[in-house]
């Protein structure tokens, strides 16, 4: 994918990041530990015909070694009363009333709770769901909920980490249904586009199409999009590889990805990115870990007189605060600080380098009063995490309480996550993605390529 094109997914997504602060009595009663073990939930919308079958079909394919489990909302539809059942022909199974959307939020709750449950299948025939035996479906990493009004109700969408909507244009999707209904059905052509301009069309118009609002990304063209849905997979996959190391280590935060943040690191990883984008790109996202770190300082309340003559309570930042970055990339990431905490104090370390363990410490300057401080270390990438033990020692040394550093980085390798976090278990590990690991050079991949040369602009290429 070219730069143009990642350009073009940030400016037409729908998604906004914020980044929150944490009051130490709130984060230790909601640990973020208690949101990751849930499964993740992929919501899929779109009209009647329009691929979703297809673009789920395709995502649980190449999920193959993950546990997915497709829960189709069609198997949710209301059983019709005897009355309703005289007049099939008149009954709109595209309205929202249509389906048990209390029955479908008991199932997924139980899911998401870790129980298994038995889904209802739904018989066209009949139009009852209790003809069959229900599906019995177990806990996944994974739930893909299907359906034409998945996003309808405010209750399911609250459900889902991703939101897809399948956008096909609607001769296609009417052809497709004459041909589903009329072959697999069974049903008369003239019935078919009948009950198409009565019920499907006003529905798709009244309630599906104003839904789109709400989706995280639009596939065009369905399940022949196949760029679209690699990309929507190579997401689901770096958010689960995130949540399992998270699960591992509590003091690890991978700040909550989205499409911008996603396009942000497709633009900084690409090798034909100018310089001038890579700097740009870097800066926005190096501003957003600095902000989700600065949310894990502890808070004093504060109450505040509001020009209205009201009182405001809110919290104080903390005070004693200073940064220290490993040159020279970490100084990529002190002009974000400084936006973000006027004058503030910045330390240096220079640590040398070679290979996998030639580590040597070749100069620091620290405030004199730093053990009375919390400290923001900066490195964009945590590789082998041997540099990053070097730094902490020395802040504890120089008299820091581990409990009150914070590692920041754009990247961090499994590795390097698993050497500091056990040589550290108190300090904080910010960090916006995770990567695959490192290579036979300890090069973290699929990386960045030497984040200072590239930023800087001494990259001999």
């Amino acid at each position: 994918m070219g730069s143009q094109a990642v350009e073009d997914l940030i400016e037409a997504s729908s998604g906004v990041h914020y980044s929150g602060f944490h009051l130490d009595n709130i984060e230790s009663s909601t640990s973020t530990t208690d949101t990751i073990k849930q499964p993740f939930v992929i919501g899929v919308a779109g009209g009647a015909a329009s691929g979703k079958t297809t673009v789920c079909d395709l995502i649980i394919e190449q999920l193959r070694d993950q546990r997915v489990v497709l829960v189709n909302q069609d198997s949710f539809y209301q059983n019709l009363t005897p009355e309703e059942l005289k007049r099939v022909h008149e009954y709109n199974f595209d309205h929202p009333d249509a389906f048990d959307t209390d029955q479908l939020l008991c199932i997924m709750d139980k899911l998401k709770c870790g129980q298994a449950v038995d889904i209802p299948k739904y018989d066209s025939k009949s139009y009852k769901n209790d003809v069959f035996p229900a599906r019995r479906v177990n806990p996944s990493d994974v739930i893909i909920l299907e359906g034409i009004l998945i996003f309808h109700d405010p209750r399911v969408r609250d459900l889902m980490n991703m939101k897809i909507f399948v956008d096909t244009d609607a001769d296609v999707r009417l052809a497709r249904r004459i041909r589903r209904d009329t072959v697999e059905k069974g049903r008369d052509i003239g019935m078919v586009l009948d009950q198409y301009s009565k019920f499907v069309k006003p529905a798709f118009d009244d309630f599906i199409l104003p839904t789109k609002k709400y989706a995280d990304i639009i596939i065009p063209r369905g399940g022949d999009n196949h760029v679209a849905i690699d990309l929507i997979v190579q997401h689901i996959r770096t958010k689960l590889g995130q949540h399992d190391l998270c699960k591992v280590y509590p003091n690890l935060y991978v700040i909550q990805s989205t499409f911008q943040i996603r396009g942000m690191h497709t633009l900084i990883r690409d090798a034909q990115t100018t310089t001038h984008d890579f700097v740009f790109y870097s800066d926005r996202l190096i501003r957003l870990v600095v902000e989700h770190g600065l949310g894990h300082l502890p808070f004093t309340e504060k109450q505040v007189i509001t020009p209205t003559g009201s009182v405001y309570t809110g919290v104080d930042f903390c005070k004693r605060l200073c940064g220290v970055s490993v040159i020279r990339s970490g100084e990529s990431m002190e002009n974000a600080l400084r936006a973000c905490c006027k004058g503030i104090k910045i330390g240096k370390i220079l640590i040398h380098r070679e290979g996998d363990n030639g580590q040597q410490l070749i100069y620091e300057k620290l405030p004199n009063d730093i053990s009375d401080r919390h400290v923001l270390l900066l490195d964009p990438i945590l590789g082998t995490g041997n540099s990053a033990v070097q730094a902490i020692s020395l802040l504890i040394k120089k008299g820091v309480p581990e409990a009150n550093i914070i590692f920041l980085n754009l990247i961090s390798a499994p590795q390097g996550v698993h050497v500091v976090c056990k040589r550290f278990p108190r300090i904080k590990i910010v960090t916006s993605e995770i990567e695959i690991g490192l290579n036979e050079e300890y090069r973290v991949i699929p990386g960045m390529g030497e984040f200072g040369d590239r930023y800087f602009g001494t990259d001999d290429e």
